[in-house]
């Protein structure tokens, strides 16, 4: 907010009395703010997270389960904005915390790319289900809180590096700008270590487009760059007529990936909730095996329930609503809403979801209350209507989200403390191997284990909580998997 918004909209002072019964239930006034601010907020936070009504069907979408089946891209994206807006809202009224939510980066990762592929993906959703209502537990008995304190700040921020660098990987590749080779090296720059292709060219632009103004710090830059990228497709498409990725069974190296960005159509249309209900939380045991699947779970929870954490301390902390002991107004409330969500969001099979950093937006705007959740959550669920505007955004479009989304997360790195090298080595560990081994769950586990070890063998065993030597051991069965279910077979 600038110097004349400031001037020409004081807020009231925070000790002045409520002015009605919404004021008092919001605590609107008390928290020095006003409904313009509030409205104002929730549109800055609705339009910074849009994005993710995009991406997250193009991440869920884009990869077959274990039974080689697809999930509709329309009915993603209709299922990612009802989660995102009711869970936004019931954010807003249980929490009463500017704090909106939706499928969360890094989690739904971790779906697509090592979970579903071993089972179905109600299997898949359904271990999300059961995410859910363990972090709802967690929440409700204060286990989650005595977790997450277990694990050192410097490994839980590698674990976000570590993501980001594997999100920014997934673009990369998706968007054909890094491919495989069969041989050496074993990956190289576009077709044959050049870039000559349409859809190579739309992603540099539209990468290019995003990156300026994220550092111009436009509001809403992510979404401003996947619809100026899908414009450009489109309109390359027209006259370039490119076709897709794989035309007749043959493969077109200079192809559109995913998605031939053309006109739907129909723009608006009533959303496709054909995949609510859609879970299994009783599959992937027999699919998967149980150790398998329990050490999805437990990756599923470390990678989700720290990032509200973290988040609605930052969100507070910009918005100075920190209290004596640095905790947000509510955080109970809130935490026990993100365990509601991410167990929706497997319900809907669009993901778990989880607070968004982009709710610092709404508060830089004034947003300090609940009130701007219901501005936001009403948009994401008028988003439903929209839906079928996801089938024409080609990957090379949409990966430019990606790969910005892991800079920011990569920017984290700066609080890891590189000299002191037995917390250096595991956070080099866990963010090194998120993307070499393509898996988050690998990362973290190698992480947990070397610290825990370097601790250990260094005479500092009690430096390591408790809680941190059953995780360490969980990951020791994970990583012995192999040799343990020949063993159980014979």
């Amino acid at each position: 907010m600038d110097l004349v918004d400031q001037v020409s909209e004081p807020g009231p002072e925070p000790t002045a009395p409520p002015r009605n019964r919404f004021d008092r239930f919001f605590e609107i006034t008390k928290r020095g703010s006003t409904i313009p601010r509030e409205i104002r907020g929730g549109l800055a936070t609705f339009f910074t997270m849009a994005y993710i009504v995009v991406l997250n069907p193009l991440i869920l979408g884009s990869r077959p389960d274990g039974d080689g089946r697809r999930l509709p891209l329309t009915a993603l994206a209709a299922a990612t904005a009802l989660v995102a807006g009711s869970m936004t809202i019931l954010m807003g009224v249980v929490g009463r915390f500017p704090l909106a939510l939706a499928a969360g980066l890094g989690v739904n990762a971790i779906v697509a790319y090592e979970v579903a592929p071993q089972m179905t993906w109600a299997d898949a959703m359904g271990l999300v289900v059961i995410e859910g209502v363990v972090i709802s537990i967690l929440v409700l008995t204060g286990l989650r809180t005595a977790i997450f304190r277990s694990v050192p700040t410097q490994l839980k921020t590698a674990i976000g590096v570590g993501i980001g660098l594997f999100l920014a990987l997934i673009g990369f590749v998706d968007a054909g700008f890094v491919r495989g080779n069969v041989g050496t090296p074993p990956i190289s720059l576009g077709i044959g270590g050049k870039l000559y292709s349409w859809p190579a060219l739309v992603f540099v632009l539209g990468l290019l487009l995003t990156m300026f103004l994220m550092a111009h710090r436009v509001r809403g830059a992510i979404l401003i760059g996947i619809l100026g990228s899908t414009i450009l497709a489109i309109i390359v498409e027209a006259i370039a007529h490119v076709g897709p990725s794989v035309a007749h069974g043959r493969p077109n190296p200079k192809g559109w990936s995913l998605n031939v960005p053309t006109l739907p159509n129909n723009v608006l249309d009533v959303p496709d909730l054909s995949l609510l209900g859609k879970f299994d939380v009783l599959g992937s045991w027999a699919r998967a095996g149980w150790l398998v699947t329990i050490m999805f779970v437990f990756a599923l929870i470390l990678t989700d329930f720290f990032d509200t954490m973290g988040t609605m301390v930052a969100v507070a902390q910009e918005g100075g609503m920190l209290d004596e002991n640095g905790a947000p107004p509510r955080a109970r409330e809130i935490l026990l809403v993100d365990g509601v969500a991410a167990a929706a969001g497997g319900a809907a099979s669009a993901s778990s979801a989880t607070s968004f950093i982009e709710s610092a937006a709404g508060v830089a705007e004034g947003a300090r209350t609940g009130v701007a959740n219901l501005v936001t959550g009403g948009l994401f669920l008028l988003a439903m209507f929209l839906a079928p505007l996801v089938t024409i955004v080609p990957f090379e479009a949409a990966s430019t989200a990606l790969i910005v989304v892991g800079f920011l997360m990569m920017t984290a790195v700066r609080g890891i403390n590189w000299s002191d090298f037995e917390i250096a080595i595991p956070s080099f560990l866990t963010i090194v191997l998120m993307p070499f081994t393509y898996s988050i769950s690998n990362g973290i586990g190698a992480g947990v284990m070397s610290y825990v070890l370097l601790k250990a063998l260094g005479g500092k065993g009690r430096q390591v909580h408790p809680l941190l030597y059953v995780v360490a051991a969980m990951f020791t069965l994970y990583f012995l998997r192999g040799p343990l279910e020949t063993l159980v077979e014979r």
